[in-house]
């Protein structure tokens, strides 16, 4: 491993997740002029707005998107360019 590559500032910050109030802590070197109290300590915050607790791919929870109307509406919109 080189030295001198990587940084050397790494402390626990709370990473919060927006869309559903979940905060995790874990090392990192990112900036934040915000700070959060966790279990009566306070971390600096960076705000998620999606995380491993609310990505549909982690969670189970996918959405169906009607793509059969979109694809429709497409259709008739470029019909009037068809040869």
């Amino acid at each position: 491993m080189k030295k001198g590559i990587h940084p050397d500032n790494y402390r626990m910050v709370a990473f919060k997740d927006m869309s559903n109030e979940e905060v995790f802590l874990t090392r990192s070197t990112a900036n934040s002029k915000e700070t959060l109290e966790v279990d009566g300590v306070e971390y600096p915050v960076i705000k998620l707005e999606i995380s491993r607790t609310s990505h549909p791919y982690y969670t189970g929870k996918t959405k169906m998107i009607d793509t059969a109307g979109r694809i429709d509406k497409f259709k008739s919109k470029y019909a009037k360019f068809q040869k």
